[in-house]
């Protein structure tokens, strides 16, 4: 049997995995490799909380071909350098691979399919992150959509996406396999200050993701519909970071929460809708970053480029460090800190606080996002901080501007959630946890808690942030409307 080299990226998983299928159909035997490129992703290389997640990965993945008889060749250096001595190593004449969509996968794929003809190397490229094809989706003048609700209309008017093959039970291996770095001790593993927090929330891997689609399925997605705004209930899926790795495939859990779902339960129906468009907004963020590339590190509305941005170092400091003085921010920053992971209802709240309040641009936000995300996708990442800012697809108007305050006692009206993330305050009475400078010196005393040493000051008035970002953005209307 002839070897092929399988590649693998952001599809780290056995199961529905059209390039090793296809490398499996075609008789080959497939030398699965993954190759860690530092130089490849323009200024956005996986951050310290994703590269946790990725040794872990590989480490899962490594083990799951180990029990088919097979295992992962870890190379580090320039993709396509390793890739060509790869396949020169294991006599190679077909590499199979799955597409991705970052700005910088066009030239990359440009530079492997020049240096695999000059070698006689043949390439296969299957899509299977995605359940459309961002270049099949198109408005009736054939442009890229920037508004989600009519680009998934056109997407739920396609023919329903077919499920993926199951993982294969064993497979053929080499005689002698190429060197390789260990996946436990690859170089640029960081030595995370909050690990414990991340290894505590997590379980990484193919199988980490089916026990989590399973525990969402049987105990969270009746009640998604109406619970998925409450940070202090467990009704969200936690599956961002198997998608974004690729450990679960967007087939599998597409059609698992219809299938799978608890046929008794009445609110099912609508929380299956409601969950698959959650999906959509991931598939209408990857449209965007393939259609505008440029969006990653400039506003899809380019008169936001104008935009007074205010740099305050200390300001932005204090917001990574959850010391706004808002609890509801505050609260989210601690748990993205701890965890890796904010709720989706917490994160447009403190990203509209960034923006805003704080006026600091988008980009610093979403930066620090990417850092300390398990599940920090660039095409999601980017259409967030952008809708967020108010100068990208789909976005929120810029006058639109959240009430930290309100926004809490809307969504954790008894102080469940903040009183978790923020222990300084588990005291404080429901009515003025959302907003401690309010609360009488009494029951300040009586919840153990000196504003200004215990808990910080609002590091800005509302109000006061409120009409300054809208002074702000009535400078630059001109441009923005143009």
């Amino acid at each position: 049997m002839e070897s092929c080299l399988v590649w693998f990226q952001l599809d780290l998983r056995l199961r529905d995995q059209p390039a090793l299928a296809a490398a499996l159909a075609a008789g080959h035997i497939p030398v699965p490799c993954y190759c860690l490129d530092d130089a490849l992703e323009d200024g956005w290389r996986p951050g310290g909380a994703s590269r946790w997640w990725l040794g872990q990965s590989l480490q899962r993945l490594d083990a799951a071909l180990a029990e088919r008889g097979s295992r992962l060749v870890l190379r580090q250096g320039d993709t396509v350098e390793v890739l060509m001595a790869l396949a020169e190593e294991t006599g190679a004449r077909h590499i199979y691979f799955n597409r991705r969509y970052e700005p910088w996968i066009k030239s990359l794929e440009n530079r492997l399919k020049l240096a695999a003809a000059e070698r006689g190397i043949q390439l296969h490229r299957y899509q299977c992150g995605l359940l459309f094809n961002p270049d099949e989706i198109a408005t009736q003048s054939g442009k890229p959509y920037q508004v989600f609700t009519p680009y998934w209309r056109s997407c739920l008017s396609l023919p329903e996406r077919a499920q993926g093959r199951e993982a294969p039970a064993q497979l053929p291996a080499l005689a002698a396999w190429p060197e390789s770095i260990a996946p436990d001790a690859m170089a640029h593993m960081p030595r995370l200050p909050w690990v414990h927090g991340l290894a505590s929330s997590w379980q990484p891997g193919e199988n980490g993701g089916q026990l989590q689609l399973q525990r969402f399925i049987e105990h969270a997605l009746a009640d998604y519909a109406e619970g998925r705004d409450c940070p202090s209930q467990p009704l969200t899926s936690l599956l961002s970071p198997y998608l974004h790795f690729g450990e679960l495939s967007i087939r599998q859990i597409w059609h698992a929460v219809d299938v799978d779902a608890p046929a008794h339960a009445d609110s099912v129906s609508t929380s299956v809708q409601k969950y698959r468009a959650e999906l959509g907004w991931r598939e209408f963020a990857h449209h965007v970053m393939v259609h505008f590339p440029q969006t990653s590190d400039s506003p899809l509305r380019e008169g936001f480029a104008a935009f007074p941005w205010v740099d305050n170092p200390e300001h932005l400091q204090r917001w990574q460090q959850g010391q706004t003085g808002y609890p509801w921010v505050d609260a989210g920053m601690r748990q993205l800190w701890q965890t890796g992971w904010m709720h989706n209802r917490v994160r447009m709240a403190a990203a509209s606080f960034l923006v805003k309040h704080l006026r600091i641009h988008w980009l610093q936000g979403a930066r620090w996002f990417w850092d300390t995300l398990v599940d920090a996708d660039l095409p999601s990442n980017t259409l967030g901080w952008q809708w967020s800012a108010g100068c990208g697809a789909d976005a929120a108007p810029y006058f639109r501007i959240f009430n930290p305050v309100l926004q809490g006692q809307k969504f954790d009206a008894e102080g469940e959630y903040v009183k978790r993330w923020l222990p300084e305050l588990a005291r404080l009475p429901a009515q003025y946890v959302h907003q401690p400078w309010q609360a009488p010196q009494n029951v300040l005393r009586e919840a153990g808690i000196t504003l200004g040493r215990d808990y910080p000051y609002p590091v800005v008035d509302h109000a006061t942030a409120r009409e300054q970002a809208l002074v702000a953005l009535e400078r630059c209307r001109d441009n923005i409307a143009g």
